[in-house]
């Protein structure tokens, strides 16, 4: 079953800074929790994101099990919205869409993610139990850090 995760926040901050700052895989394991072991793996020289660009990490999101994941920009629309994509890693399906609105206080930010578990009825047992209590403490987390750093 497919699920979907919404979230949005006003950033004070000018729309290149934000594209900047959310365009760049390198920020990520600064709005990531410590105790999710997110290491990005690809080097990446110039932060500028492209259609087809495969970025690989580590994470670890249950019980400190270590886990490849690559993602893959399906979609960039310069400082509009951009999409990433699960090619490998926990989930059956991983759709991110980043989408950035600039306005009069700055910029609101808009995540809107669709996914879905592997393994049918033990993934949706999963989803109830723990992973989508653990998705929204990874955006709330998120949510905190980037309050203070915009």
């Amino acid at each position: 079953m497919k699920h979907t995760l919404f979230r949005e926040q006003q950033l004070n901050c000018d729309l290149p800074t934000a594209w900047k700052f959310f365009s760049s895989a390198n920020n990520l394991s600064e709005i990531t929790p410590k105790d999710m072991g997110f290491i990005v793996l690809t080097e990446m020289k110039d932060d500028e994101i492209y259609e087809g660009m495969l970025i690989d990490y580590y994470v670890s999101p249950l019980f400190g099990i270590k886990m490849k994941w690559q993602t893959e920009i399906i979609h960039v629309d310069f400082q509009r919205s951009f999409i990433d994509f699960q090619k490998k890693g926990p989930y059956k399906l991983w759709h991110h869409h980043h989408e950035f609105i600039p306005n009069e206080h700055g910029v609101l930010m808009r995540d809107n993610i669709e996914y879905e578990l592997p393994m049918g009825f033990l993934g949706e047992a999963a989803h109830k139990l723990f992973v989508k209590k653990k998705l929204e403490y990874i955006f709330d987390y998120r949510f905190r850090v980037l309050s203070k750093l915009f």
